[in-house]
């Protein structure tokens, strides 16, 4: 990897992408520090460590301007959540499904839908966190405003987040245009990325240099030993998920096209293991944390049977050793991460229309016969396929809880921050050596 950064720095090209990309971080940074106007930050501090961690999840994927209230607060997550949208609805509306087939023209129109999705959602979600997050003192003089007066601060801080998050989203839509790699995905990267080094920080401190102090270097030395083996474990498990592979081999039959005889070649179908990536991850956490998130907005301070069911929901709980019963909290949270897995798996993968596609091309595999036999394979080995990369996903998942419950270290990344962080990493990387490669066959044909 570090070979392949210094290798690309020499060309002018590439290099010229790397620093651009590299500047917009810095203001994305920049914007994430810079409070939303009429804020009261003494607030921020008791009403995010009042909601139990609820937020960890989102103040991660937000690099923190989250839980600050920046003007950057909601990030890209709308975008997300548009893009996650859109694409359910292209298998479930007609209209969308054509365009997405009708090539780049169609993907325009998608993008451009997709957008004005995003900054619908924004706007909605910038007004529920401003009037319910100004009911609870968060927006200065809020309680003490006359009507007139809150409905300008309420409008001020909506406009403010609306508008922070369309930004984010050109800046992303740039990076993709103008730098390297996928712009949305870099800047969910950095966002995670700004808070590693205070999590690590955090769990030194607390295993390590309070063990010294203690009198136990022993202890000490071996918890170290043990949280950098857990780390290192976590990252190989997601490059394997996310390299693995199953390729099924198809051989394309003679035929004579012409004069000529063409076919007789041999190719693969490459099916990953972790076909669904992160998503099944997400949608179980969003699951999990929005009730959570609701009761944090209304100032939800009850005893009842709802607040029994936030216990279980709440992952601070899912390992303690002290209050087991929790636990059906976490298996629940694994069970929806396998359905996920095979439910976004089902819609965004057809191995109907794919053995369709091979029958009309003259392809088959070696002992199955075209047509419904050929799906019927596709689907077994897919369905074999998707449980292996699902229990590898609930792993990568689940280590972070039982770690936080059982040792007490509460960090703002888990399993779904690395998952995200190698995969951007990895496809950025194969993004510049494909473009290096790219302008060594220029050179080589302009000779």
């Amino acid at each position: 990897m570090f070979t392949t950064l210094k290798n690309a720095f020499k060309i002018k090209e590439i290099r010229s992408k790397i620093l651009f990309t590299f500047a917009m971080l810095v203001v994305i940074r920049i914007g994430s520090q810079l409070p939303t106007p009429g804020i009261d930050s003494s607030v921020i501090d008791q009403l995010f460590s009042q909601a139990d961690g609820a937020f960890g999840f989102f103040d991660a994927i937000t690099g923190g301007s989250f839980v600050n209230m920046s003007i950057l607060a909601l990030n890209i997550s709308p975008y997300i959540t548009s893009s996650i949208i859109m694409q359910l609805l292209t298998i479930a509306i007609p209209k969308l499904e054509e365009m997405q087939r009708d090539g780049e023209d169609g993907r325009k129109k998608i993008a451009s839908i997709t957008r004005y999705v995003t900054v619908v959602l924004a706007l909605i979600q910038a007004t529920a966190m401003a009037i319910g997050f100004g009911r609870q003192g968060l927006l200065e003089g809020y309680i003490t405003m006359t009507t007139g007066q809150r409905t300008l601060s309420i409008v001020t801080a909506v406009a403010t987040l609306t508008a922070g998050s369309a930004f984010l989203m050109w800046v992303g839509e740039q990076i993709t245009e103008k730098g390297i790699g996928n712009g949305i995905s870099i800047v969910l990267v950095i966002n995670i990325i700004s808070r590693l080094p205070q999590d690590i920080g955090n769990l030194f401190q607390m295993f390590v240099i309070d063990k010294f102090s203690e009198g136990a270097p022993a202890t000490g030395f071996l918890a170290a030993v043990i949280i950098f083996a857990i780390i290192v474990g976590m990252v190989v498990l997601v490059i394997i998920l996310n390299d693995g592979v199953r390729k099924i081999p198809v051989q394309y039959a003679n035929k004579v096209q012409g004069r000529k005889m063409v076919g007789g070649q041999t190719s693969s179908i490459p099916l990953k293991v972790n076909t669904s990536g992160v998503i099944p991850v997400i949608f179980a956490q969003s699951i999990y944390q929005t009730p959570i998130i609701i009761s944090s907005f209304v100032n939800y301070k009850g005893t009842g049977v709802w607040s029994e069911i936030l216990r279980y929901l709440n992952s601070n709980n899912w390992c303690n050793p002290s209050q087991l019963k929790y636990t059906i909290g976490l298996l629940g949270y694994v069970v929806l991460i396998i359905f996920f897995a095979y439910f976004y798996t089902s819609i965004t993968f057809n191995p109907l229309m794919i053995a369709d596609n091979m029958k009309k091309q003259g392809g088959f595999i070696p002992g199955i016969r075209p047509g419904k036999p050929t799906s019927d394979y596709l689907n077994n080995v897919l369905n074999y396929i998707i449980f292996v990369g699902a229990v590898g996903l609930t792993i990568v998942a689940v280590i972070p809880y039982i770690f936080s419950g059982v040792f007490k270290a509460s960090v703002s990344f888990g399993g779904t921050s690395l998952i995200i962080i190698v995969s951007v990493v990895l496809e950025t990387m194969k993004q510049v050596e494909s473009q290096m490669l790219v302008r060594n066959y220029k050179g080589f044909l302009e000779k």
